[in-house]
């Protein structure tokens, strides 16, 4: 009966644009999602364990948004493999404004030119939204041992190798980076002791289980105040304001010799563009305010902020910068 089998198809054909316009009819648009955003508490992934620099700052922005945006915004640590957990658990989440990643340079930019089999692409699952702040790398001792400073660990490393050993808060995070650099540079062999986060690798330097520390400074100035660890040089190219009777590894012979650690908001590609705006606004706001600059001069902290596309171009430069560090060092991740 083709008239009938004709008269079928025109039907179904019908009913499918029928359906077509109510599922367009009952979808919400982007800017609906956005206006209505957010009507239940956000959760802030922050790949490495509480305490850390990252996570005390990632702390107080979650509580900022939390007043601004009128809903809770929760610190979530999810930690191990050098950020990657926490990253990956951004990359593979909801593109709906409910998830985002405050991270470091690891799990954003690094990592990529580090571990083979990466669960995620950090270019093409994230999408930048604003650079929080900067600050100094520091490499610290115990006070007990021989180096009072970076020339003479260098020396002692070269007298005893492989009997240092350098503790940093995870691999492929820019304190193993920088550790890998500067035995590259001095042509010295340290022991690499990878740990999940600055927490645990704190406890092992106070309790001489690791001789020497490269981490992100913030979290080091109580104990250097209080005498319990010895600062042997910081990684910027100047002298900090906080320990100006510190040298820079520059000054300890490195020529052109850099490493600044970051933090940055990263959302999973697809949020909303309205919804990534608002939180960019709101981290400006915090950064701007006289609450925002005093806790991050309590921390040691430089504020930056700006625009999404700030943050990127950003990121394409770490990336440019370490790739030939990461590769003359052979640092290579499974």
């Amino acid at each position: 009966m083709p008239g009938t089998s004709k008269q079928l198809g025109g039907n179904m054909r019908l009913l499918a644009f029928g359906l077509l316009g109510l599922a367009l009819a009952v979808a919400p648009c982007p800017r609906a999602v956005a206006q209505e955003w957010p009507n239940r508490p956000v959760t802030m992934v922050v790949p490495f364990p509480a305490g850390a620099a990252v996570d005390t700052l990632a702390r107080a922005v979650a509580h900022a948004l939390s007043e601004d945006f009128g809903k809770q915004f929760i610190v979530d640590n999810r930690a191990g493999a050098g950020g990657n957990l926490g990253g990956a658990a951004v990359a593979k989440a909801n593109a709906d404004g409910y998830t985002w990643l405050f991270g470091t340079p690891a799990p954003i930019a690094l990592n990529k030119l580090m571990y083979k089999g990466l669960a995620y692409d950090s270019e093409r699952d994230f999408t930048p939204v604003i650079l929080v702040a900067k600050s100094p790398m520091m490499i610290t001792a115990t006070s007990g041992f021989p180096a009072k400073t970076l020339p003479e660990l260098i020396a002692y490393a070269r007298q005893n190798p492989g009997k240092v050993n350098v503790g940093h808060p995870g691999n492929g995070t820019l304190g193993h980076i920088t550790s890998a650099l500067i035995q590259q540079f001095a042509g010295v062999e340290m022991t690499h002791v990878p740990y999940r986060g600055s927490a645990p690798l704190i406890t092992d330097l106070l309790s001489g289980q690791v001789d020497v520390a490269m981490d992100f400074m913030p979290t080091y100035l109580p104990l250097v105040a209080d005498g319990k660890i010895r600062p042997l040089a910081v990684t910027t190219s100047r002298r900090v304001a906080q320990l100006p009777d510190v040298p820079t590894v520059q000054e300890a012979g490195f020529r052109n010799f850099e490493a600044t650690a970051w933090y940055a908001i990263v959302a999973p590609t697809g949020t909303p563009p309205d919804i990534m705006s608002r939180v960019n606004k709101a981290v400006n706001a915090f950064l701007n305010s006289d609450k925002g600059k005093a806790i991050l001069e309590q921390n040691s902290l430089q504020g930056v902020g700006g625009a999404p596309e700030d943050l990127k171009a950003f990121i394409d430069g770490e990336r440019d910068k370490w790739r030939p560090v990461i590769e003359a060092a052979k640092i290579a991740m499974q």
